[in-house]
């Protein structure tokens, strides 16, 4: 009895001290490749990385801490997704009436007449439509996300959300044969006694309407896209032109009202097949109406707040730290997660849908936003970036040269580097932990 109690306390030592001496040699790592890089001394850095096979946790810097994620927001939104939207994204729903009527409940899908998307199973039922009432009574949101930067909204990045959108909420505008082009067509005004100056011009629109502004310039004019104002009304006309639909009609509903009913489901495109670009190209408007997607589907309503503040009440009340999650993209700075919570909720999306699916979802190494990175980690890597200015993230997961997996969390704050330098160091510590261990 003796013998085997100090055969167990020497390997309980044995444990303790291998697990310290790990710790310590990827925290000599962390120090020398971020922790002490020129480019990083000032930043503020928060580190995790865990273990699930064996429960452990390799190594935790600051793990604990708040940061500003950017885009790894986004994990959390594709986790939403992945539980609440099946295989197949909800289109939307309708209620057929009289003489070829149409009664549209939208579901906030960004699939609708997206160029990505040629399959459009929603396009063709509503063309057998002769009269369509597109009923709004499920959208209880803002076009733009708590804590966004207004005057970035000309910017393509920053696509209206909206509770049926139609060509991504973009406009392209282009030049063709000497003259500018809009698809879908919009209104161009040129300042007063001024001729068009093609093709040396630029473009803004104006804030609250489908208004382009015309300005000479320096410089030629490049083929771009611009958010459109998707106020009911343009999308009215434009469904109506689109569709060669008769009539087009809004039915609104005062605050709280939401009449979904027992409604015919037309199905639109796979799920996995929109958060794959959602991850690897970082697409913030396809992870904004996917999080108004999952709030349609669990609350019957589209709302952001309500539907992040029920998630974090149910699938995610067991984080680590609590977040402060705002929005689905990663757009705002009022964003704030733990490496620990992404680590955690890595490690749910990797319980409950599998590494298989995750690995088709997530870019690998050189692939998406992690093109140009990770060359030699492909498929031995598949992680989600982050970026805003001052701000570089990185989670996702690892299986290193002796085929451990691991999950891991580096977020950074309050850089003054170049976000390549920043990638780069982060990079170098990636690496090495997964060639050394």
């Amino acid at each position: 009895m003796i013998k085997r109690r100090s055969v167990f306390l020497f390997l309980l030592a044995f444990t303790f001290l291998a697990s310290c001496s790990l710790s310590h040699q990827i925290q000599q790592s962390a120090q020398k490749r971020i922790l002490n890089d020129s480019a990083l001394h000032t930043a503020h850095i928060g580190i995790s990385i865990y273990e699930p096979a064996t429960g452990k946790r390799w190594y935790d810097y600051q793990g604990d801490k708040y940061f500003v994620p950017a885009s790894n927001t986004k994990l959390a939104t594709c986790y939403a997704a992945m539980k609440y939207l099946g295989d197949s994204l909800v289109g939307a729903r309708f209620e057929s009436g009289k003489d070829g009527a149409m009664e549209l409940f939208p579901s906030g899908d960004p699939t609708f007449l997206h160029p990505d998307f040629p399959f459009q199973p929603v396009y063709e039922r509503l063309k057998k439509a002769t009269v369509l009432r597109w009923n709004l009574t499920g959208w209880q949101d803002e076009r733009w996300g708590s804590g966004w930067s207004w005057n970035d909204y000309a910017d393509d990045y920053m696509a209206e959300r909206s509770p049926f959108p139609v060509y991504g909420n973009l406009t392209k505008a282009y030049l063709k044969e000497g003259s500018l082009q809009f698809l879908p067509a919009q209104k161009l005004v040129w300042p007063e006694g001024q001729a068009p100056a093609f093709p040396k011009f630029s473009l803004t629109r104006a804030l609250n309407e489908n208004v382009f502004y015309g300005t000479p310039s320096t410089g030629l004019f490049k083929t771009t896209w611009f958010p459109m104002r998707m106020d009911p009304a343009f999308v009215s006309k434009l469904l109506k032109d689109t569709l060669h639909l008769q009539n087009v009609l809004t039915f609104e509903a005062p605050p709280g009202y939401a009449d979904r009913g027992n409604k015919t489901v037309i199905h639109s495109q796979s799920t996995d097949s929109l958060l794959r670009p959602m991850m690897h190209r970082s697409d913030n408007f396809f992870a904004e109406q996917s999080l108004l997607m999952v709030s349609n589907e669990v609350l019957g309503i589209m709302n952001d707040a309500r539907i992040i503040d029920t998630l974090l009440k149910t699938d995610l009340d067991d984080l680590p730290q609590k977040p402060r999650w705002v929005d689905g993209s990663g757009l705002s700075r009022y964003n704030l997660f733990t490496p620990q919570d992404f680590v955690a909720i890595l490690g749910k999306m990797r319980s409950n849908f599998g590494m298989k699916r995750l690995r088709e979802i997530l870019p690998t190494g050189n692939e998406g936003t992690l093109a140009g990175y990770y060359k030699s980690d492909s498929t031995f890597f598949y992680a989600k970036t982050g970026t805003l200015s001052g701000v570089v993230a990185i989670s996702g997961f690892l299986t290193t040269i002796k085929g451990r997996e691991l999950i891991f969390s580096v977020l950074v704050n309050n850089h003054q580097a170049s976000a390549t330098q920043v990638r780069r160091a982060v990079e170098g510590f990636l690496q090495t932990l997964r060639k050394r261990y």
